[in-house]
């Protein structure tokens, strides 16, 4: 085994917020200083994958990947395999990379000698271990090599993330156009990607805009999940049900998720109906509630759900709300009993019962 690096000393500082762990984990891939071993876990593999593309195109050269670049699964390692993977030099290069996917899937032998390695990793190696979704994070492996979580992105984090990426791609797009994507493919990075991709095609060296998206993904602004939800929120029956159809022909949209959106959406404006605030505290109390509940599926983007829960709140009573929530748990429960209605129809008869709603008199 070649010369061991000076003991590993975590990174980044226990409890640091995940955004902030990852963009010290890309600046550090950007100044190419690397750590002698990673350890990258969470839900979100596309990420994970990401990372580890990103770390190899900075640590090892294209022409030198086939000596110096290794990826194995746990599961597939003898101790003895993983002996001669982590002890073998780079050739013709000043490091190598070792990436072990499905980490928690060593034997006990091989993760016996994973540990002993840890505390006296190789200067010329950069190892890299891997949970898959769903795997408990290893305490041991969190304090021995220097790890960056990976959960699945929200609020603000998605149209950010949809901004870099077409940035990469040498591109650029309006806040409008991020919006209507996010509408029409959620938080689903791999098919994100497949359209930023078909996206930047399309405009060229031109700045991708709502039109460039209407076209190339083939959605309209009236036929997203937002601009139901927000004709929901504003009573506009008309609106709404001219919305339905189109909504529902959209990927991954059904009468369940439309359900579960507008519930998120009633109960958050339940919620700040109570704190009786100016709309201008009320929006950043919403992000704060967003934030402090974690994965709630808003059906659209943070911020355009803030501002439809603000410019909505007005037109909606405590009591108003609560028949709204009463209204809605009773169309999940008929949508997962045998019926004769079609769920458009059943979400319309929704529509008609949220919307007219008697509205609160304005004062004169």
């Amino acid at each position: 085994m070649s010369g061991a690096a000076e003991p590993h000393r975590k990174a980044y500082i226990p409890g640091m917020a995940k955004a902030a762990e990852q963009k010290a984990f890309r600046t550090a891939l950007q100044e190419r200083r690397f750590d002698p071993a990673y350890y990258l876990y969470g839900e979100d593999d596309y990420l994970k994958d990401e990372a580890i593309r990103q770390l190899i195109a900075a640590a090892v050269e294209p022409a030198t990947q086939a000596f110096n670049l290794e990826q194995r699964k746990g599961g597939d390692l003898q101790a003895e395999a993983l002996g001669i993977l982590l002890g073998t030099p780079p050739m013709m290069a000043t490091r190598r990379v070792v990436v072990i996917r499905d980490v928690s899937g060593l034997r006990k032998d091989a993760r016996a000698l994973l540990d002993r390695y840890l505390k006296a990793p190789a200067a010329d190696t950069v190892l890299v271990l891997v949970a898959g979704s769903g795997s408990k994070a290893d305490k041991l492996l969190e304090s021995t090599a220097t790890a960056v979580e990976y959960a699945p992105l929200t609020g603000g984090q998605l149209p950010k993330w949809v901004e870099r990426r077409v940035e990469q791609a040498g591109g650029r797009i309006t806040e409008d156009a991020t919006s209507l994507l996010l509408d029409v493919v959620g938080g689903d990075l791999s098919q994100l990607a497949l359209e930023i991709d078909k996206l930047a095609s399309y405009a060229g060296d031109g700045t991708i805009d709502e039109a460039a998206v209407s076209a190339a993904v083939g959605i309209r602004r009236d036929e997203t999940l937002g601009h139901l939800l927000d004709a929901i929120a504003q009573r506009d029956a008309a609106v709404a049900l001219g919305a339905l159809a189109g909504v529902l022909q959209q990927p991954k949209t059904s009468a369940v998720t439309v359900v579960m959106s507008l519930t998120a959406q009633m109960l958050a404006m339940a919620w700040g109906e109570t704190r009786a605030l100016h709309p201008s505290r009320l929006s950043g109390e919403y992000f704060n509630l967003l934030k402090e509940a974690g994965s709630v599926y808003t059906g659209r983007a943070w911020g355009e759900a803030v501002s439809a829960w603000t410019k909505a709140a007005s037109r909606w009573t405590a009591r108003e709300l609560d028949e709204a929530l009463v209204t809605l748990a009773r169309a999940d429960v008929a949508l997962k009993e045998t019926r004769l209605s079609t769920d458009e129809q059943l979400l319309s008869t929704l529509v008609l019962t949220l919307c007219r709603m008697p509205a609160p008199r304005k004062a004169a």
